[in-house]
């Protein structure tokens, strides 16, 4: 019995050493190795930890020799396919979004293009497969993503720090924008909330001129802040917008209505309820007409009509639309 037992733990020990082994010479093969993800600063080497650490940027590229991955584009000079490392690259690819898009692009527009919209130029030959990478699992700060361009830049091109962290150009800090309110969202994806606005929103609120009219207009709503929005989502009760109260209109006969009222003249009134339809009522066959505070003609289930995800996706859409600068 003893014996058997002997031999049981020598194999599991055998197992784990085996498990172990493998764990190290796969971090070393993707070049891994040392490097930690403590906060960085805004560097070329701050970038390179987090490039090589938690960003987990190694799982899919390499950098020249080092590393060994090939799902996305190598980052370095490798072979003919790449010639040019990132940075000088990256001079190029802007060139060439500036010709096809007709607005300027800098190098530094493009790499953050690449971490803030990374399908929006790929690479021939790879999939549209890259992670958004301010978004859940990887949530990269965008100081963090600062810093992981600041070491892109820095392979062959012309490191300009200021237009990577103090002074951005016009379309670096759109796209800082998008990753700021994807972070201030819990990591939400805008371009997904989008999607998830347009499914779920669109029929009752306006945004920039275009959609419903039975709850407020959302153009410029990050001015109120995220707490707002999210109370707005989860108890739309709490953050009732002045003029989209929610009346109980009752009838002589004891037919009740509800919904916002949205026309008060001498003779009617119309109380336009949840669903979009316009009831007119004739004021003198009503009863009662009150303001109920306990309801809303919001959905009080549409938090549990989303998912987490979107949730997170619809924040950071909605933390996006700033209000438009005064002339």
């Amino acid at each position: 019995m003893t014996a058997t037992v002997a031999r049981l733990f020598s194999f599991l020990l055998i197992v784990l050493g085996t498990y172990l082994w493998i764990g190290y010479s796969i971090t070393e093969l993707t070049g891994s190795g040392d490097r930690t993800s403590a906060a960085v600063d805004i560097s070329p080497e701050g970038g390179e930890v987090i490039y090589w650490g938690r960003g987990r940027c190694f799982t899919c590229h390499s950098v020249g020799g080092q590393g060994s991955a090939v799902r996305g584009p190598n980052h370095g000079q490798f072979g003919e396919k790449f010639p040019l490392p990132m940075g000088a690259r990256a001079a190029e690819r802007a060139q060439e979004r500036s010709e096809k898009e007709g607005e300027e692009f800098t190098a530094v527009d493009y790499v953050v293009e690449s971490l803030a919209s990374p399908g929006a130029y790929v690479v021939k030959g790879y999939k549209n497969e890259m992670a958004v990478v301010y978004a859940p699992p990887i949530s990269l700060s965008l100081k963090e993503i600062k810093a992981v361009t600041a070491y892109l830049m820095s392979l062959g091109g012309d490191l300009d720090m200021e237009a990577i962290d103090t002074a951005p150009g016009e379309m670096t800090q759109q796209f800082y924008a998008k990753i700021s309110a994807a972070a201030a969202a819990g990591g939400g994806d805008p371009g997904e909330g989008a999607i998830v606005y347009e499914d779920n929103c669109l029929d009752c609120h306006s945004l920039n001129g275009e959609g419903g009219e039975i709850g407020p207009d959302l153009s410029g709503i990050s001015a109120k802040g995220l707490k707002f929005i999210s109370e707005s989502i989860l108890q739309p009760v709490k953050s009732l917008t002045k003029g989209f109260e929610t009346y109980v209109v009752f009838n002589q006969d004891g037919r009740q209505t509800i919904g916002l009222k949205t026309r008060d003249d001498a003779s009617e009134i119309d109380i336009t309820t949840a669903n979009g339809d316009v009831v007119t009522l004739d004021k003198a066959d009503i009863k009662e007409i009150k303001i109920d505070d306990t309801k809303s003609v919001m959905p009080d289930d549409l938090s549990e009509a989303m998912t987490v995800k979107d949730y997170q996706d619809i924040l950071s859409f909605l933390m996006l639309q700033k209000p438009k600068a005064e002339e």
